[in-house]
């Protein structure tokens, strides 16, 4: 059993760097990866549509390329993608988690989340998402066009970037993370492998572990489970985007 586990790439356009540097990475893994784990925000906006958004497509079309060469594909939907739909329950055959989930990989229980619930002190984003995924937003996004969808995804993703800094300040990784794997461990899982936080780290929590991802933006890092073990690992991106 070979997995690959990413997250947090706020993919835009094809021409930027960590996207073509993901598009080449997943050439890479083709026909060598039994699973692929995307643990949220693999993109910067995808909301309730049913067709690809038109700077989407490369990426879509390198997922289904996995998967007709046999990888199982799973989504953890994050902040910035969810009410994910058709192109990924049906076309690619994806298995979605609106709100995390657990598998197992020779036989361990593994936990995933995209992180966004991990801090039960962050209530005003608890109430938006509660907001931002009910049946009536998802109803009415569905309905919008798509030029209207990218210019909210890209005030969106302004807005997102602009406080990420103070919310990363007020509130660590490692400290809120810890507490809340913890939990989920005691609970009967051995792992948890959460986003979200972009800032990578791999730690032993008793008997359990913990696996943060960080991002593939700047990072590039992932997590590979091979021989019944997690690497952390950071993809040399130069060659992809020269």
């Amino acid at each position: 059993m070979r997995a690959l586990f990413l997250a947090d790439a706020h993919l835009c356009k094809p021409t930027d760097p960590n996207y073509r540097a993901l598009l080449a990475f997943l050439e890479e893994q083709s026909g060598k990866t039994d699973l692929l784990i995307l643990l949220g925000d693999i993109f910067e906006f995808w909301i309730g549509k049913a067709t690809v958004l038109e700077d989407y497509v490369p990426l879509i079309n390198a997922f289904e390329r996995m998967h007709q060469q046999g990888t199982k594909l799973v989504y953890v939907e994050g902040n910035h993608d969810f009410h994910l739909g058709p192109v990924f329950t049906q076309r690619l055959n994806c298995q979605v988690f609106p709100d995390g989930g657990t598998i197992e990989l020779d036989g361990k229980k593994i936990f995933l989340a995209h992180g966004d619930l991990a801090n039960p002190d962050d209530t005003g984003y608890r109430r938006l998402r509660k907001l931002l995924r009910s049946g009536l937003v998802r109803f009415l996004l569905r309905t919008l066009p798509n030029r209207l969808l990218l210019k909210i995804g890209d005030r969106a993703g302004y807005e997102s970037r602009k406080s990420s800094g103070e919310r990363r300040s007020r509130w660590p990784a490692r400290e809120i993370l810890k507490p809340y794997a913890e939990a989920i461990l005691a609970s009967g899982h051995q792992v948890i492998v959460t986003g979200h936080y972009h800032q990578p780290f791999q730690e032993k929590l008793g008997d359990g572990e913990l696996i943060a991802l960080g991002d593939w933006i700047t990072q590039y890092s992932y997590a590979v489970y091979e021989d019944h073990t997690f690497t952390l690992k950071s993809y040399s991106a130069t060659s992809s985007t020269s």
